[in-house]
């Protein structure tokens, strides 16, 4: 029979998405989040993604992937995580996030619930995955994230045969791609900068010096778009054209190879090297976006050096995670 309690009466019309940290590995991997994409017409799991956190760059390879296998949603029902929404805007603002600039131009609209009982479908989706997702990847051994998103895929279909319902209009309203749009240009963190007369721009505590063409000479006082995207890429744009550019960061470590190359500098670089181990990592802006689940990229904080000190979190250490076998034992232990 129709499913006829869902807000949304046809497929696609209205799709909810939610973020659930959990120890989905149990005592195998580390905490992670699962991304959920499920439908509000007919409680079918649409898109599911593994991931260290839940951030901008995670929904924005996630969503890409969602209007490649399906099209485009008519609106996303969400909570309001700084993903979504912008809790923090002045008046001056209009409260939009990258994220949701990016669905803006593509023409799909974000909802924010107020509260988690409004978007009660992807809440009892979580429950329901938290139990039976966990056993399923208990029994194939999975521990890592890359395992477990290969796994996905199976996973929901087999949920899907058995939990999803046939929707009140049984018309698909998701939308091919515009010839207009353009899904990778598009799900970037974008922000502007002003081109100096010398042809550089700064960001993020980095230098960009653009190469000296034809098309970025004459920019020297004008707007240009820095543009992240997930997989690590940096890229600095006018309109249609990509601009090439180089980069001198401003908080970059010097490292051994360096101190090796150059045989007339070595004892500088290596007492400019120790000095810098001395000192704590700096950080780069406030408002820069968490590249935990971007790959390589230039904005990688660095890594801690061998024997340095670690400060230690205020408040008790976590309780050791036990397995229910060894919960039972411990129960039985005499006192």
């Amino acid at each position: 029979m129709p499913h006829t309690s869902s807000w949304s009466p046809c497929r696609g019309e209205l799709v909810q998405v939610d973020g659930s940290k959990h120890w989905w590995f149990e005592n195998r991997g580390p905490q992670c989040t699962l991304l959920v994409f499920i439908d509000d017409a007919t409680s079918e799991l649409m898109h599911l993604r593994m991931v260290e956190s839940e951030n901008t760059f995670a929904y924005m390879d996630a969503m890409t992937a969602y209007i490649e296998a399906h099209g485009k949603p008519v609106a996303i029902y969400s909570d309001k995580h700084g993903v979504f929404r912008n809790n923090t805007a002045s008046a001056k603002g209009d409260g939009m996030t990258h994220f949701g600039r990016s669905l803006e131009a593509l023409n799909i609209e974000i909802i924010c619930a107020n509260s988690p009982q409004a978007k009660g479908r992807v809440e009892r989706a979580n429950g329901t995955l938290q139990d039976r997702l966990v056993k399923a990847m208990r029994l194939d051994g999975i521990s890592t994230i890359a395992e477990a998103n290969a796994f996905l895929p199976g996973y929901m279909a087999r949920h899907n045969q058995r939990f999803a319902k046939v929707p009140f209009d049984p018309r698909d309203v998701h939308r091919p791609l515009a010839p207009h749009d353009d899904l990778k240009a598009e799900m970037v963190w974008r922000e502007q900068r002003t081109v100096t007369q010398a042809l550089t721009l700064h960001y993020n505590k980095a230098m960009i010096i653009l190469e000296p063409t034809e098309v970025s000479r004459p920019l020297a006082g004008k707007r240009v778009d820095v543009c992240e995207y997930p997989d690590g890429r940096l890229e600095i744009r006018h309109e249609e054209h990509v601009l090439p550019y180089r980069v001198f960061d401003k908080i970059r470590q010097v490292n051994q190879a360096a101190i090796v190359e150059n045989k007339h500098l070595d004892a500088a670089l290596a007492m400019a090297k120790a000095m810098q181990e001395m000192l704590p990592p700096r950080k780069r802006n406030n408002n820069e976006p968490c590249r935990r689940s971007q790959g390589a990229n230039m904005f990688r904080p660095p890594q801690p050096q061998e024997g340095a000190p670690v400060k230690r979190k205020r408040g008790r250490p976590p309780l050791p995670r036990l397995s229910p076998i060894e919960a039972a034992q411990r129960m039985l232990e005499p006192i």
